[in-house]
């Protein structure tokens, strides 16, 4: 006869390298480092100064003095 095999953890093996898998994909696919973050977060706020600076008219509630 031969070898009694656990089903069980046949699968939660194969379950655990799949789950593995796909967090590497998405890792690689969404993951960002802190630096980049801090980049783009830069990024927009000066943007959206510039845009600020350029607009014809304050928003409610902006008073120049």
């Amino acid at each position: 006869m031969g070898d009694l095999l656990n089903l069980n953890k046949f699968r939660k093996r194969k379950a655990k390298v799949e789950r593995e898998q796909r967090a590497e994909t998405n890792r690689r696919l969404h993951g960002r480092t802190k630096a980049e973050r801090e980049r783009e977060a830069l990024q927009k706020r000066l943007l959206q100064a510039q845009l600020d600076g350029k607009r014809l008219d304050k928003p409610p509630g902006q008073d120049d003095g």
